[in-house]
């Protein structure tokens, strides 16, 4: 299944292991992500399995906007756009021509995807959060306090203040690697970016 589906349809839950916040590093994740009003640039990613053999690798840009707005898109082979217009959130899979539209909820926010666009002033309720850094860069841990999970563990790394990367890993230890480049933060960005026009004949899920 592609990443971006299932950071439409699932709620990031990892299992849970014990893990303790420092409050420092709360508020400094806090404040990282705040202090990015819009972001917008490139991605690759690499999904790699619990033996380390590739499974996939795919491309593509993303913009966002708090609180909420997010677009991103997969370049082809693979393609795929997910759009949240801060109430609604919508992939469009052309190879399917197939529309889902889903009601952006408490679950969604704690995808990893639109925890870059989200509301962050709760981030601590739904992760156990610890930090690492080293010269310029910073390595958050997030490690969600709810069970029955999709995900184990996702690591956050900012440099000099930016997003630089993420990574997921799973329980039977897949690792998706998203590396972000080109990255631009506060810049304005114009309100159709988030608005999603359904393709004639495509069709449409609502859940």
């Amino acid at each position: 299944m592609r990443l971006i589906r299932m950071l439409l349809v699932s709620a990031l839950a990892f299992s849970a292991i014990p893990a303790y916040a420092d409050s420092k590093d709360v508020a400094r994740l806090t404040q990282l992500l705040e202090n990015s009003k819009t972001l917008s640039g490139n991605f690759s990613q690499l999904t790699l399995d619990g033996g380390g053999t590739q499974l996939q690798e795919t491309s593509g840009e993303m913009t966002l906007q708090r609180p909420g707005l997010f677009y991103w898109h997969t370049n082809a082979p693979q393609e795929q756009t997910m759009v949240s217009d801060g109430k609604k959130v919508t992939l469009w899979d052309p190879d399917l021509e197939q529309v889902t539209i889903k009601t952006l909820d408490q679950r969604l926010t704690q995808t990893p995807a639109l925890l870059l666009s989200g509301d962050v002033s709760k981030i601590s309720e739904s992760f156990d959060i610890t930090a690492k850094e080293a010269g310029g860069v910073i390595d958050f841990v997030l490690k969600p306090k709810s069970k029955d999970t999709l995900f184990d563990n996702l690591r956050l790394s900012f440099r000099n203040g930016m997003i630089n990367d993420m990574q997921l890993i799973d329980s039977v230890g897949q690792r998706t690697n998203i590396l972000f480049t080109g990255v631009k933060a506060n810049e304005p960005v114009a309100a159709s970016k988030f608005k999603f026009d359904i393709p004639k004949g495509a069709d449409v899920i609502q859940e």
